[in-house]
């Protein structure tokens, strides 16, 4: 029974907490003051309160860099709205992701990692999705990994929407963009008008304050200020695989904290625009990984910052010019204690990047559109090191750099009979990886105004990251370097049928399939020790739905379902923690002519195959209630997190003692975001 996994004990009181939830709720029905959407107050138009039709011709650049129509990208782009966030109580970006067709996240008790079509190792970090932050690449340059957790560096408040596009995104992007590209975009100065605060309080000590400003002025000008800060105490946490009386009986204590602060400024001023983000999170960890000592001191630390300016300007009519450069940095350091007796060993990098891009955008060609560009990436510092404190041993100082180039071109193709060919290609040259060839075709038929046929072709890559190339500590269990390994490669095959109905409704069928190869694993060498190789290759058909509707002012429901298949091309074997079925149900409803609302949020999993046996399948539901007109000027909500406190886990990385980790039990939190 996986309950044995959990720490002993549950949330005090949470029958109370419901009912003192409901009560304000009602109260919020009577109140007659105006309604005030303090996640989002100002003169922006509500995506989420578009009708389904008109939300569908939302212009998204994620996919091509061209400005297009959701119905006419060429992939099965999904949009989530800031509504969205603030009604489900979304608090991190991979609970948004979690609830999106064919997506799945996993949960270390240290970091979050995002699955898609059924693909995701236990062990392997986010380098196979590319994460933006309007259009900025994210993915640190020692690791890769795309931060999804409380790593974010970005309050979830400061989201305008968040645009997914699955399949391979190299044409467009170059590395890491094989599964799927995914873009946040920030709010606008006039989304929050004003100054605005937001404070929140929840189980295991959870804390979370947050001080922003936004400022909208003539000619385009638009300001964004924003300084957050999170704190939570945890949990203590029980492991019987660690149950003996010299490690605490299994028991954790007081290494389930976390703790958090981000700063983000930007600033718009007509095609120029200039933003800068710093994110610094520490999260206890309570798992005794890589052979650590358990219920022993051990903490993880990681720094993003960032820097990022654009320009764009039409150059003449049918020609604009856009411009980027941008400048990031990312420190990670890990503290832990390690054999007998205990040393204090110091694990960390220190990865500094900075690049260039440059493209235009023509449409003087009758029925095309097309854009063409230039994109150049220094990777000036991709340093990795590891220590033992006391006495001072050095075990690894590692300074590595590298430098990319890549070409590419799109073109969107208006053909006769209802038919647009979507054309790109781009050529990306890195020092390390060599030379890499990425295309994607799609063709999109368009036989009336309500249905879509979308056939769609990629090949994406993902280069050796340096820690997969460079890290090597010679110790019984440690690792090797290997600097012979090869890029990832995927090539994606995709039908996708999109069909309107009426404007309120919308479904969507996808049908995939994608053969992976030289997928870079972590495997034991002949000397006892572990290295990264290009040894494995893997195979995936699938099949999404997804339906959307809008009804009236009863609510609005989103749903979806996931079957998929990712086998081992070699063994035939699946492939762990890939689930076989995934479904998804988020539904909205309006209370009390529109003084309430209620967001509720169920996902479902099969069972997870883990490094021995399996993790069972499992259902989780999340529920929110908030109200604009309890306070003036204010929104409240209370969100209840796992309602029914189900028991479930994720399977383990194999550098852990565990063969699956336990999931959170059930929490509560109280919101309250005042605009001024």
């Amino acid at each position: 029974m996986l309950s044995e996994y959990f720490p002993r004990g549950v949330n005090p009181h949470p029958l109370c907490r419901l009912a003192l939830v409901l009560s304000i709720v009602f109260a919020a029905g009577r109140a007659g003051a105006a309604q005030f959407d303090a996640a989002g107050a100002g003169s922006a138009p509500d995506l989420a309160s578009m009708p389904l039709e008109a939300l569908m011709q939302v212009k998204v650049r994620t996919a091509t860099l061209l400005s297009q129509s959701v119905a006419d990208a060429p992939a099965a782009v999904v949009v989530l709205t800031a509504s969205d966030i603030q009604a489900f109580g979304w608090r991190t970006l991979a609970d948004a992701l979690a609830s999106l067709p064919g997506l799945y996240t996993s949960y270390d008790r240290t970091y979050t990692y995002l699955g898609g079509r059924g693909f995701q190792r236990p062990g392997d970090y986010n380098s196979r999705f590319l994460l933006l932050i309007d259009g900025m690449r994210l993915n640190d340059a020692v690791y890769d990994q795309a931060p999804i957790g409380d790593d974010f560096p970005l309050d979830m408040d400061l989201v305008e929407r968040i645009e997914y596009v699955p399949g391979p995104g190299s044409a467009v992007y170059g590395s890491n963009a094989l599964f799927g590209v995914i873009n946040v975009v920030t709010k606008k100065g006039g989304d929050i008008d004003g100054a605005q605060a937001a404070g929140s309080i929840g189980s295991f000590g959870e804390k979370r304050a947050r001080a922003s400003y936004g400022w909208h002025g003539e000619n385009g000008a638009d300001l964004v200020l924003s300084a957050t800060a999170y704190d939570r105490s945890g949990q203590d946490l029980y492991y019987p695989e660690f149950d003996t009386p010299d490690q605490n009986n299994g028991v954790a204590h007081h290494l389930d904290y976390d703790r958090a602060q981000s700063l983000f400024a930007k600033f718009a001023y007509q095609g120029f625009r200039i933003s800068a983000g710093y994110g610094s999170r520490t999260k206890g960890v309570p798992t005794a990984p890589y052979q650590s000592l358990f219920n022993t001191p051990q903490g993880t630390t990681d720094t993003h910052s960032f820097i990022d300016v654009t320009y764009s300007r039409a150059v003449t009519s049918g020609i604009e010019i856009a411009s980027e450069v941008y400048w990031e940095r990312y420190d990670y350091e890990n503290i832990g204690l390690y054999g007998a007796p205990a040393v204090a060993n110091v694990d960390g990098d220190k990865a500094i990047w900075y690049g260039a891009d440059l493209h235009a955008t023509v449409t003087t060609v009758p029925r095309n559109k097309f854009v063409v560009g230039i994109s150049t990436m220094r990777d000036a510092a991709r340093d990795q090191y590891n220590y033992n404190a006391d006495p001072y041993q050095p075990m690894l100082d590692d300074r590595r750099s590298s430098n990319s180039v890549g070409l590419y071109a799109e073109d969107e193709i208006q053909l006769p009979w209802h038919f647009t060919l979507n054309a790109g290609l781009r050529l990306d040259h890195d020092s390390n990886a060599g030379t890499n060839l990425s295309p994607r075709l799609a063709l999109n038929y368009k036989p009336t105004n309500a249905d879509t046929f979308k056939l769609l072709y990629g090949r994406a890559y993902r280069a050796p990251n340096a820690y997969e190339l460079y890290y090597t500590i010679p110790v019984p269990g440690g690792q090797l370097g290997n600097t012979s390994l090869k890029p990832e490669r995927i090539s994606t095959t995709e039908f996708v049928y999109e069909r309107a109905l009426g404007e309120n409704a919308h479904a969507t069928l996808s049908l995939f399939h994608y053969d992976a190869h030289d997928l870079i694993t972590e495997t034991p060498d002949p000397s006892g020790l572990f290295i990264f190789d290009n040894v494995a290759h893997a195979t995936a058909n699938g099949v999404e739905l997804a339906y959307e509707q809008n009804i009236a002012s009863v609510a609005r429901i989103r749903a979806s379902y996931s079957w998929q298949l990712a086998r081992d091309s070699a063994t035939g074997g699946v492939l762990q923690n890939s689930p076989r079925h995934l479904g998804k149900l988020n539904v909205t409803v309006p209370l009390f002519h529109q003084a309430a609302r209620v967001g509720a949020e169920l996902r479902c999993e099969s069972a997870r195959l883990a490094e021995a046996g399996a993790a069972p399948g499992y259902c989780l539901g999340n529920l929110t209630i908030g109200s604009g007109r309890l306070i003036p000027h204010a929104d409240v909500s209370f969100s209840i997190y796992n309602v029914t406190d189900k028991r479930y886990a994720d399977p383990a990385g194999p550098n852990f003692t565990q063969n699956v980790i336990p999931q959170q039990s059930r929490t509560f939190v109280l919101k309250l975001v005042y605009g001024f």
